[in-house]
């Protein structure tokens, strides 16, 4: 553990209450990605294959059981409750997500650290997370328009992969045998595809606008 992890840690946790607030409070998930959400349910559930079998610590358990339990209970919320669900964008949420399920897998399989049944499930979680955000920026510049509460979703979620590129180079230079390379590639790859959207969002808050994002 250290700063940047913690920090990293931390504003995704943020994303994700910024999110439930959001399906919550407005009772809407307008603007929200299902298939993102479904996604990022398959990362949490592949990741933490060892939840119950390896303890690290209190924090690492609790942290393990908040990602999962809060992916799970919005995509619940957003297919089954009978007012969430109407505010839906289904017309807009159209991306084949699916196929990268089936990509990542095939990619785990053939890149990994360690060909066992727990290691493949973690490089296929990591491959996964690394293009689960693609559904949801599809679905923001199809709409145009973003609110602001779920422009805080994704701009927080982006921040705590950007916290952890700055965890994975302090543990290349303070760890002896770091050699988590699986994780640094593919989080590089899902910061620059978050580049465009922090671009907007720069532009939105330098000029107190609406955040736009071009179709």
């Amino acid at each position: 553990m250290n700063i940047f992890r913690f920090a990293g840690d931390m504003t995704h946790l943020i994303s994700i209450l910024v999110l439930l607030l959001k399906i919550y409070a407005t009772k809407s998930c307008s603007g929200i990605s299902l298939k993102t959400q479904e996604l990022y349910a398959f990362v949490f559930l592949a990741r933490y294959l060892d939840l119950f079998s390896d303890f690290i610590s209190v924090y690492n358990t609790v942290m393990k059981l908040v990602f999962i339990g809060s992916s799970l209970a919005i995509v619940w919320c957003m297919r089954f409750h009978r007012v969430v669900k109407r505010s839906y964008d289904r017309e807009l949420d159209t991306f084949r997500h699916y196929i990268l399920v089936g990509i990542s897998f095939l990619l785990a399989l053939l890149v990994h650290e360690k060909f066992s049944f727990q290691e493949i499930f973690w490089a296929f979680s990591i491959y996964l997370e690394a293009v689960a955000i693609l559904p949801q920026l599809v679905l923001l510049q199809r709409s145009g328009n973003v609110d602001n509460l779920t422009g805080q979703y994704v701009f927080f979620l982006g921040a705590y992969r950007a916290f952890y590129i700055l965890n994975w180079i302090y543990r290349y230079f303070t760890e002896e045998h770091f050699s988590r390379w699986i994780s640094c590639v593919s989080g590089l790859v899902q910061t620059a595809l978050y580049a465009d959207f922090f671009y907007y969002y720069f532009i939105s808050w330098k000029d107190n606008a609406k955040l736009k994002l071009p179709a």
